[in-house]
């Protein structure tokens, strides 16, 4: 001990107990300072969030249109693939049906000269 600073007992407990109080003051809650800008920024992060998801909604309707413009093309070709199809077959009939008509008529004029020629 240090007879310089005339320290008794009771000093020395009263110290170690304003020790202990500071030392427990440390841990205690301190009061919280609200932000004067707390408001505004819950706005402006609802705005962004409210942004974000309008950004994401158009960009998954752009991505079925995307297919869907997809699948109206398929089909518009599988379309244009069975009237192209079907085309050759109405041709191919004409054709058929024009050859047979010829041919009948040859047929029908040969009969004629025949006839003719006998009498």
């Amino acid at each position: 001990m240090n007879e310089t600073l005339r320290t008794n007992f009771s000093t020395r407990l009263q110290t170690a107990a304003d020790a202990k109080k500071a030392l427990l003051e440390k841990f205690k809650p301190k009061p919280a300072v609200v932000d004067p800008n707390f408001e505004s920024r819950e706005a402006v992060k609802a705005a962004e969030l409210k942004q974000v998801r309008a950004d994401r909604a158009e960009e998954r309707a752009a991505a079925r249109q995307i297919v869907a413009d997809k699948i109206q093309a398929a089909e518009q070709a599988i379309a244009d693939s069975a009237a192209a199809v079907l085309s050759l077959k109405r041709g191919a009939t004409k054709e058929r049906k024009a050859l047979s008509s010829a041919e009948a008529k040859a047929k029908r004029d040969s009969k004629y000269a025949a006839r003719k020629a006998r009498n």
